[in-house]
């Protein structure tokens, strides 16, 4: 009996040892019969395995904050973000970014092909007609004597070659005149028998008379008149050498003048040339030959056309411009010395931003006179030099085999530093998958950017949209243009609550000095000097020094060079810049004092953040001053290296109104 029972507890024990074994290999996900997992098996594997690897949580401003549980940004205090749930679903690349049809259409974002094209660069220059200064004559006394009658005795009389221009007695045209007709007279006593050396001799004397005369200024009409009539004239006429007008009078009618003094200035108008200013920026676009067409006020919608005749080698230091020179034809005398003109040059540009005149391809030119262009070899008709080939001239001639260079949209690179990334659509997946890369630009042709490296024909680029992607990338801490290594993101908190430009509260908003190197510092003050140039222009009223000073401005911006800066710094200019660039631009293409003034207050604004965030070399400072009548009552803010008030919203007509609201410097509050 007690055996029995043993065996029955045996067997008890052995159903139990065996469901517990049967249950371990459930657990360990042992296939349903047929070889299938169930459902609810791999969902209890996948949180398993969830449970075993934590989730990261980041902040969408400070990418670098990675932790193991939700709550606040240590940085900024916003709420932590789930890591893996940040990229709107990107793929496992570090420099890729998936994100879903209706993600990107929200996001704006729109691509185009990279393209081969010769871009056509469009620069505009301002000028004025001026006298061709090869057709300008003195008119000056060949011999000492009394002018006794001015024919034309008042300036801008229009006359032709050949006209009177004054009568002079002069003793010495007198006596020069007796010599002649006394040789001629002892010529004729000389009869047929006599020697042959006498007659060569007397012969030699009325023709050294004639001369003598022709030097003194008298025509061979007038010379033969006097031979002719056999008598002296006492009074001789000065004639016109040119067609043209009278631009200048030197002398009066009664007055004694000795040779060479000036008696008028003389201009042919029918070649003029007009002088253009071109800043430093404009010149690698402009080449000798190239067509310019300019119209002026005077017959607006009627465009002129001319050519380069010559570019100032040297820079005025002053405007910080070149003067370059167009050879027009003026025959139909519709221009005139002084008119203002707006000019315009249309350079296409071959690869590495050499410059192509398409025109001229398989031609030849004359050097010194752009306007002859022949088909072949030869001789200039005007000044016999030998002709050249453009490329002689600095031309990339465009041919059929050359290829065209890669161009991209301007608005497609971020450009920071030396970096410049551009943001590629990945062909062949299912979601619009975007790779940041980074290439190497040529010179900017109008809205569009020469790629010297890194793009090919046909890849899809990002040109709109870009800097959307490059917040992704910075949120999920993955390389960008802020961050190329990733983890890094702008800071920029007290540029999203900004102020509208204008405000004094917005200058006057608390901002953190940055170390920032000298070099640096040293172009943030040529920045900040440019903007002092244009202040100091406008309180002047002088809109032409405001115009040359805002586009100061802009090359001393795009001069600034943010690889300097590294980090938070990096990333606060960055803030700013956003601010900056379309400031700048605006007030760069302003063409009057208003528009002007009206674009100063959005450059103001973050430019005195700038110099509280980074400061100026050398420890300078500056001076924000307030106007609180500015703008119809609405006030506006403006920058000073000094404390004397010169008010750049109203200029002479109330010159000091405004008082200093904050000194600007590098220490922060």
């Amino acid at each position: 009996m007690t055996r029995r029972i043993d065996l029955r507890i045996v067997l008890a024990l052995a159903l139990v040892a065996a469901g517990f074994f049967l249950g371990s290999l459930r657990n360990r996900q042992t296939p349903a019969p047929g070889g299938v997992t169930t459902a609810a098996d791999a969902g209890a594997h996948d949180h398993a395995a969830e449970a075993e690897t934590p989730t990261l949580w980041t902040c969408s401003m400070h990418p670098q904050i990675k932790l193991p549980k939700p709550g606040k940004c240590p940085i900024c205090g916003m709420d932590l973000i789930p890591l893996e749930d940040s990229g709107q679903g990107a793929d496992d690349s570090e420099i890729r970014l998936s994100m879903s049809e209706a993600a990107t259409k929200l996001a704006e974002v729109q691509t185009v092909p990279v393209q081969r094209v010769f871009p056509r660069m469009e620069v505009r220059l301002v000028g004025k007609v001026d006298y061709d200064e090869t057709r300008v004559r003195k008119i000056a006394a060949w011999v000492g004597g009394r002018l006794d009658r001015l024919y034309v005795d008042y300036t801008g009389v229009s006359i032709r070659k050949g006209d009177h221009l004054v009568e002079i007695y002069s003793p010495e045209l007198v006596s020069a005149q007796e010599e002649l007709l006394q040789s001629l007279a002892a010529r004729s006593q000389i009869t047929g028998g006599e020697i042959r050396l006498l007659k060569e001799t007397a012969n030699r004397t009325v023709e050294a008379a004639r001369e003598k005369l022709r030097l003194l200024g008298l025509t061979p009409e007038q010379i033969a008149a006097i031979e002719k009539r056999g008598e002296v004239d006492d009074h001789v006429v000065v004639y016109a050498p040119i067609d043209g007008i009278v631009i200048a009078k030197h002398a009066v009618e009664g007055a004694y003048v000795k040779t060479g003094t000036p008696i008028y200035d003389m201009a042919d108008l029918s070649h003029l040339w007009v002088k253009i200013d071109a800043y430093e920026s404009d010149l690698v676009w402009l080449r000798y030959g190239q067509r310019v067409a300019f119209t002026t006020e005077a017959y607006p919608g009627q465009e002129i056309v001319g050519r380069i005749a010559f570019i100032d080698p040297t820079i005025d230091p002053k405007t910080r411009t070149a003067k370059v020179r167009v050879n027009v034809d003026n025959s139909d005398g519709r221009l005139k010395p002084g008119m203002f003109v707006r000019a315009v040059v249309l350079p296409e540009i071959a690869s590495a931003g050499r410059v192509m005149e398409a025109d001229l391809a398989g031609k030849w030119v004359c050097p010194m006179h752009p306007e002859i262009v022949e088909d072949g070899p030869g001789a200039c008709p005007i000044c016999g030099m030998d002709l050249v080939r453009p490329g002689d001239l600095g031309y990339a001639v465009a041919q059929a085999e050359d290829a065209p260079p890669l161009v991209i949209p301007a608005s497609a690179p971020l450009i920071t530093g030396k970096r410049a990334v551009v943001y590629v659509r990945v062909p062949g997946t299912e979601r619009p998958t975007f790779e940041g890369r980074e290439v190497v630009l040529g010179p900017r042709a109008g809205d569009v950017y020469i790629v010297e490296s890194g793009l090919a024909e046909g890849e899809m680029v990002v040109a709109r949209g870009a800097f959307k992607i490059d917040s992704s990338m910075q949120i999920q801490a993955k390389p960008s243009m802020m961050n190329p290594e990733g983890g890094v993101s702008a800071t920029g908190h007290h540029h999203g609550g900004m102020k509208m430009p204008g405000s004094s509260e917005a200058a006057a908003a608390a901002t953190e000095p940055i170390s920032a190197p000298a070099a640096f510092e040293k172009q943030l003050g040529a920045f900040t000097d440019a903007y002092f140039g244009v202040t100091s222009a406008l309180a002047a009223d002088d809109l032409e020094g405001a115009r040359r000073a805002s586009k100061d401005m802009a090359a001393a911006l795009g001069s600034i060079d943010m690889g300097l800066l590294e980090g938070n710094a990096h990333m606060e200019w960055m803030g700013l810049l956003r601010d900056l660039e379309p400031a700048v631009q605006s007030l760069a293409e302003a063409k009057e004092l208003d528009a002007l003034r009206a674009a100063l207050p959005a450059v103001t604004t973050p430019l005195s953040v700038a110099i509280e965030s980074f400061g100026l070399e050398d420890g300078r400072t500056a001076l924000l001053l307030h106007c609180p009548m500015a703008f119809d009552g609405k006030g506006a803010d403006w920058i000073q290296p000094n404390s004397e008030t010169a008010n750049p919203y109203f200029g002479t007509a109330m010159p000091k109104c405004g008082d200093v609201s904050r000194k600007l410097t590098g220490e922060g509050e």
